[in-house]
C-alpha cells in the first residue's frame, strides 16, 4: 500500500510540473502582447493611473502601483512595467487605512477563463479595449 501511495504522489507531482510549465509558456505569450501594448500605449499617450484594489469583503483600497485597468469591473491591470495584477485582494481595516501591495501573477491568454461575470474574452481583445478607451480608467 506505501508504494501504490507513492505512485499517486509521483503521478499528481507530475501532472502539477505539466500545470505550471502550461501557465508559464502561456505567461510567455501573453508578455509578448502586454509588452507591444505598452509601446501602444506609450505612443498613443494614453497615461497610467493609480490603481486600486477589491478586498474579498468589497471595500476599495489603495495599491502601490499605477497602470491600466483591463476590465471594466477593474478586477485586472497591467503596471507601467508590463505585470498583470488580479486587483481582488484579502484585506481588513489595516489594508483600507494604508492601502496594499500587490503581486504580479502569470498573464493569462484568455481573461476571466471559468468565470461567470460575462467578461471573459481573450487577452488581445481587452488589450485593444483599453487602448481604444473601451475600459474605464477611472
Amino acid at each position: 500500500m506505501g508504494e501504490e501511495m507513492s505512485e499517486r504522489q509521483r503521478a499528481a507531482l507530475v501532472r502539477q510540473q505539466l500545470t505550471d510549465a502550461n501557465a508559464r509558456a502561456e505567461a510567455a505569450r501573453a508578455q509578448v502582447m502586454i509588452d507591444q501594448f505598452l509601446k501602444d500605449a506609450e505612443a498613443a499617450g494614453l497615461a497610467p493611473r493609480p490603481l486600486k484594489a477589491r478586498t474579498l469583503d468589497g471595500h476599495v483600497v489603495k495599491t502601490d502601483k499605477v497602470g491600466w485597468y483591463l476590465r471594466t469591473n477593474h478586477s485586472v491591470a497591467l503596471d507601467t512595467e508590463g505585470n498583470y495584477y488580479s486587483l481582488v485582494v484579502p484585506g481588513g481595516w489595516k489594508e483600507r487605512l494604508r492601502g496594499v501591495k500587490l503581486q504580479p501573477t502569470l498573464a493569462p491568454l484568455v481573461i476571466g477563463r471559468g468565470g461567470r461575470d460575462g467578461e471573459t474574452g481573450d487577452l488581445k481583445e481587452f488589450l485593444a479595449w483599453t487602448l481604444s478607451g473601451g475600459i474605464p480608467q477611472d
